[in-house]
């Protein structure tokens, strides 16, 4: 346990001469996402711990093997937190497969997504260097913001050893509560309470029922709960089973797909059973519908549909790419990692 990124780095030097892929693996409850890729693990968890915590600051920085969870109750202890609530598949999560994955909860669209809470990461790259990008304060530069390019990577451009975080106080008062509405209902009094500031934290719809989540200061969220009545939401956790897949809804064999949308896309007719989240902006299906089908609908919407979990592989599971963005994509990798040691070919055939 603590710094082994020297261990890491010779690790990362010797695939390179040999020319051996390798798979970056922390807690490995993300494994499954993306394409299956024939490379070495190589695990993360013991180049762990948190590094440096400036409460006054709003910033923490930890290891790429520190667990999400050690890291949750680090900041607890002074009142404060990940503002995008990441999700714990499996139990928990590593900082650098929270990052590499970009997931983010149902708190997403109220307080941003991974990307935007990253201040610096330090990475080794395809070539060998074990580099830093970005730093412990909010800076604008030219070029590439490679510290936040990491989110969402999939391991795929280098190896990140270590993160810098904003982060940020508790909210002060939290209630759930419950409304019975069709789900075009629901869309329409999401987008209502959003542009009338209402200080939403979460929306999830399926089966009938909104579950809304209203955080702040005492006063607004008495107001909010007067103004949007219901009723309120008995399961405590029900935020904790959404964001990490516990809810029944996740159970079962049938192919798991997840529809990014946005925010004011219509209800969909999709085939199979839907649960909508983030307020309509990102829908879980699961349907054995073929890929075609549910990637047209999504794009008909201006969105993208992702193969999220089943029991057989898929062999694009990311919505395809247009032709300008694959292009950028294939140039930062060349950049980062020339000869395709990390993750070759894990989020699409040619990266």
């Amino acid at each position: 346990m603590g710094d082994q990124s020297e261990a890491l780095l010779e690790r990362v030097r010797a695939a390179r001469a040999e020319r051996r892929p390798l798979c970056p693996r922390g807690t490995g409850g993300k494994f499954h996402l993306g394409r299956p890729v024939d490379g070495e693990i190589l695990d993360t968890l013991e180049h762990s711990g948190v590094v440096h915590y400036d409460p006054s600051e709003l910033v923490v920085t930890a290891r790429a093997g520190t667990l999400v969870s050690e890291l949750i109750a680090t900041l607890a202890e002074q009142d404060q937190m990940l503002p995008f609530e990441p999700p714990l598949f499996g139990g928990d999560a590593s900082v650098g497969g929270m990052v590499a994955s970009g997931l983010a909860g149902p708190r997403r669209p109220w307080a941003g997504s991974v990307r935007d809470f990253v201040l610096g990461t330090r990475v080794i790259t395809g070539e060998g260097q074990h580099l830093r990008f970005g730093g412990e304060v909010m800076k604008n530069v030219a070029g590439y913001d490679l510290s936040r390019l990491m989110a969402g990577s999939f391991g795929c451009l280098g190896l990140i050893t270590e993160v810098s975080f904003k982060v940020l106080p508790r909210p002060r008062a939290s209630r759930s509560l419950q409304l019975r509405l069709t789900g075009e209902q629901a869309r329409e009094r999401v987008l209502d309470w959003r542009r009338r500031g209402l200080p939403l934290s979460a929306a999830c719809h399926g089966g009938g029922l909104l579950r809304i989540r209203l955080e702040g200061n005492q006063g607004s969220v008495h107001a909010a709960v007067a103004e949007i009545g219901g009723e309120p939401l008995e399961d405590n956790h029900y935020w904790d089973k959404l964001r990490d897949h516990r809810l029944p809804f996740f159970d079962g064999a049938k192919p798991l797909w997840r529809l990014s949308l946005p925010p004011a896309a219509p209800v969909l007719e999709l085939p199979g059973t839907q649960l909508s989240d983030w307020g309509g902006a990102q829908r879980w299906l699961k349907s054995d519908a073929d890929t075609a089908t549910l990637r047209q609908l999504a794009a008909s919407a201006g969105g993208s549909a992702t193969r999220f979990g089943g029991e057989e592989a898929e062999d694009a599971p990311f919505h395809p790419l247009p032709a300008a963005l694959l292009r950028y994509h294939q140039t930062l990798k060349a950049r980062l990692d020339p000869e395709r040691i990390f993750n070759p070919g894990r989020l699409y055939a040619d990266l």
